[in-house]
C-alpha cells in the first residue's frame, strides 16, 4: 500500500456516510414503531450492513478511476432509491414496491400531489453524495485502494457474515419474518430497505410463475372454502330492490369519523349526517376500508369481485387481463347496461384494460366532461361539475342500468378554493388535516345536489343509491394532528384500526325499512349484499364476502395486512384487543398476550391468513379462466 494513502478509504467513508443517513431516515421521518431494544439495534445495524455490502463491491475494481465511480454512482443510486421510498411513505405510510414501478404512468397524472409531499430541506439527504461526488474526484489517489485477492474476498465474507448475522437477529425478534411478510414495515426495520427490495424482487419473480403452473385443481379446496363461509339464511331483504337501477358512488378519501361529527362548532357532513337514521337509508358504522397499495383502485376491486386486493402493487396493474366473474358482468348478464363515471384518463389505474375485463359497457373518463379553469382543482373535475355534468348521460341510458361514479375533489392533498369553501380548515399542525374538513364539507354538498338532480331527472325512485368511502383519507404521518382533533393523547394502534372505518349508505327509496346497522362489516361484503337485493343468481359464485343484511356470517372483517376485526377482538401489530374497550387481551399475569398460543385472536389470525392466501392464489394464477360461472336457471335462493 501506497504510504500516502489514507487509513480510511472512501468506500469506509461512504458506508459510514450513508449508514448514518440511513439510519437517520428510518428513524426520523419514517414512522417506525419500535418496541424494544432489540428492534431499535436491529434498525441502527442494518443500514450499515446494506451499506458495506454494496460499497465494500468497489474493491473489486483495479482501476481507480472506476472504483471512484462506482462509489459515487452507487451513493446516488442508493440515495434516489430512499428519497423515492420516502416521498412514497409520506403520502401512504407504506414502501415501494416491484409492481409499483410499473404504474409510473400514473406519476404524471399526481402533479401537486407529489410537489406536496417533497420538503426543501430534502436537499441535505444529497449532501453525503455531494461529500463523496468530491473527494472521489479530488482525493482520488489516496481514497482508492488496492487490497490483494486475499484482502478483497475477506472484505466481501465480512459483507456476506454482517449480512447474515443481521438476518439471524431479525429472525429472532420476528420468527417467519420472510415467510409471514405481510408487513412491509416489519421487513425495512429488520432487514433495511435495500434488502427489502431484493426481496420484493425475489416474491415478483416467484408471482409471475403462479399463473404459468395454476390448474383448476386449485380451485376445489377453494371452492370448499368459500362455500362453507357464505351465509346459508336468506334475509329479509333479498330481492328487495329487484329490477331498480344500481347507483354506486365511490367517495375519494372519506372516512367515517367525519359522520355525524363537528370542526370548529360546525357539521362537518349535514347531508350525510341526514341519511343516517333514514327510513329509506340503512347506515353501516362498523364498516371497515380493506384496500392496500391499489387504494381507489383496489376499493374497486374489491367492491366488484369480493375477493382481496394484492399484497403488493395493484390488482388493476398487474392483473387487468385475468378472468373475473365481476358485479358488471353479472348485472349485465341480467340485463343491466353497466357504466363508470369518473373524470380522468381513461389509462390511469389501467382502467381501460381493467373494466373491460370486469364487464363493462362504457366508460366515462375525462372527455366525456367539459372542463374549465372554474370547474377544475387538483385531480380534475371538482364533485358538483362532475354529477351536474352526469346527468344528461343517465336520462339517455336504458333501464335498469349500474353506474359507478367516483369521485375527485376530496383527494390529497385536499385543496379548495377560497370561494368553495362553506366551512374554515382546522387549526393544527397538520396542513393536510386541516384542509380535509371543508373538502369533504364540499363532496357532503355535491352529494345533496346529486339526490335533488336524480329526483328532477325522474330517475331517483327507480333507483338505490350506494355511498361508500373507497379508502382512508388521513394517513399515519397526520396522527399527531389527529390526535388532537379527537381529543385522544395519542392514536394508539388500536385506534388507527378504528381509523379504517369508512361510510356505507344503502339508500332504497320507498323502503321504510332503513336503520344503522353496527355488526362488523367491509368493502368484501358489498357484492353479495348488492346481488342478493337485486335479486342476482351468485350461487355459483366464488367471493370471500358476506351479505350484509344476512344474520349468518362469518363475524370478522380481514384487512390486506393480516389484521383483522371481529365481532369481539381486534387484531394488530401482534397484540389482541377487545373491541369494544380497546383494552389488551390479558393473561393472568396481567402481561398482553402477544403472539401466543394463549391469544384468543388466534383462530381467527388462521382463518384471515387462509383467506387471503385463497384470493392471491385466484389472482396470481388467474383460476377462473378454469372456472365456468354459467348462472343456474332456478335462482330462487342465492
Amino acid at each position: 500500500m501506497n504510504s500516502k494513502r489514507t487509513k480510511l478509504p472512501l468506500y469506509i467513508i461512504a458506508t459510514l456516510l450513508f449508514g448514518i443517513k440511513t439510519y437517520i431516515i428510518y428513524r426520523f421521518m419514517f414512522s417506525i414503531e419500535l418496541d424494544n431494544s432489540m428492534q431499535e439495534l436491529i434498525l441502527f445495524i442494518n443500514p450499515f450492513v446494506s451499506a458495506f455490502l454494496v460499497f465494500g463491491l468497489s474493491v473489486w475494481f483495479q482501476k481507480q478511476s472506476r472504483q471512484m465511480k462506482f462509489l459515487r454512482y452507487t451513493a446516488l443510486i442508493g440515495t434516489l432509491i430512499l428519497y423515492f421510498n420516502l416521498v412514497f411513505y409520506r403520502s401512504f405510510s407504506d414502501f415501494i414496491t416491484i409492481p409499483q414501478l410499473f404504474q409510473g404512468s400514473n406519476m404524471g397524472d399526481l402533479g401537486s400531489s407529489i410537489l406536496t409531499l417533497m420538503k426543501v430541506y430534502d436537499i441535505l439527504l444529497f449532501a453525503d453524495v455531494a461529500i463523496i461526488w468530491y473527494l472521489s474526484k479530488k482525493k482520488q489517489d489516496v481514497m482508492a485502494v488496492r487490497y490483494p485477492k486475499s484482502g478483497k474476498v475477506f472484505a466481501l465474507a465480512m459483507s456476506f457474515l454482517l449480512v447474515a448475522g443481521n438476518f439471524f437477529l431479525a429472525e429472532m425478534e420476528r420468527p417467519q419474518l420472510f415467510t409471514r411478510a405481510f408487513d412491509r414495515e416489519y421487513l425495512v426495520k429488520n432487514i433495511g430497505i435495500f434488502n427489502y427490495h431484493i426481496y420484493d424482487a425475489v416474491m415478483q419473480s416467484k408471482v409471475k410463475t403462479k399463473r404459468v403452473f395454476a390448474d383448476e385443481n386449485e380451485l376445489t379446496e377453494i371452492k370448499e372454502y368459500v362455500n362453507n363461509s357464505k351465509s346459508k339464511d336468506k334475509s329479509n331483504m333479498f330481492r328487495a330492490a329487484e329490477g331498480k337501477n344500481l347507483i354506486f358512488i365511490s367517495v375519494e378519501s372519506l372516512q367515517s369519523f367525519v359522520i355525524n361529527n363537528k370542526v370548529n362548532g360546525e357539521e362537518i357532513t349535514p347531508f350525510l349526517n341526514s341519511l343516517v337514521g333514514d327510513e329509506d337509508t340503512f347506515y353501516f358504522n362498523n364498516f371497515y376500508q380493506q384496500t392496500m397499495q391499489g387504494r381507489t383502485s383496489d376499493s374497486e376491486f374489491l367492491v366488484e369481485n369480493s375477493l382481496y386486493p394484492l399484497p403488493r402493487g395493484a390488482v388493476f396493474f398487474t392483473h387487468g387481463r385475468n378472468e373475473y366473474n365481476a358485479m358488471p358482468e353479472l348485472l349485465k348478464n341480467k340485463g343491466y347496461y353497466t357504466s363508470v363515471f369518473h373524470a380522468n384518463n381513461k389509462s390511469f389505474w389501467n382502467r381501460d384494460q381493467m373494466y373491460n375485463s370486469l364487464g363493462y359497457d362504457q366508460f366515462y373518463g375525462e372527455d366525456s366532461f367539459e372542463e374549465t379553469a372554474e370547474n377544475t382543482i387538483g385531480w380534475g373535475l371538482k364533485d358538483k361539475a362532475f354529477f351536474e355534468q352526469s346527468i344528461k348521460y343517465l336520462q339517455s341510458m336504458e333501464q335498469p342500468f349500474y353506474t359507478k361514479f367516483i369521485t375527485l375533489t376530496n383527494h390529497f392533498p385536499f385543496n379548495l378554493e377560497e370561494e368553495d369553501r362553506t366551512i374554515e380548515p382546522y387549526d393544527s399542525g397538520s396542513a393536510t388535516l386541516n384542509n380535509y374538513f371543508p373538502t369533504v364539507r364540499y363532496t357532503d354538498e355535491a352529494l345533496k345536489q346529486f339526490f335533488k338532480q336524480l329526483k328532477d331527472a325522474g330517475i331517483y325512485e327507480d333507483s338505490i343509491i350506494v355511498i361508500m368511502g373507497d379508502h382512508y383519507g388521513i394517513s399515519e404521518n397526520h396522527y399527531k394532528a389527529m390526535s388532537q382533533y379527537l381529543g385522544k393523547e395519542e392514536i394508539t394502534p388500536y385506534d388507527h384500526i378504528q381509523l379504517q372505518r369508512v361510510p356505507l349508505f344503502i339508500h332504497i327509496p320507498g323502503s321504510g325499512k332503513g336503520k344503522v346497522m353496527s355488526k362488523v362489516a367491509g368493502q368484501i361484503d358489498v357484492k353479495p349484499t348488492l346481488m342478493k337485493l337485486l335479486g342476482v343468481d351468485i350461487k355459483n359464485d366464488i367471493y370471500f364476502g358476506n351479505d350484509l343484511f344476512s344474520e349468518d356470517r362469518k363475524g370478522y372483517v380481514a384487512l390486506r395486512n393480516g389484521d383483522f376485526i371481529s365481532d369481539n377482538y381486534i387484531s394488530t401489530e401482534g397484540v389482541c384487543y377487545n373491541r369494544q374497550t380497546g383494552d389488551p387481551i390479558e393473561k393472568a399475569n396481567d402481561s398482553v398476550v402477544k403472539e401466543t398460543t394463549e391469544s384468543p385472536c388466534n383462530p381467527i389470525k388462521d382463518k384471515v391468513l387462509k383467506e387471503l392466501g385463497y384470493s392471491d392464489a385466484i389472482i396470481y394464477g388467474d383460476l377462473f379462466r378454469f372456472e365456468d360461472f354459467e348462472p343456474e336457471t332456478n335462482d330462487s335462493d342465492s
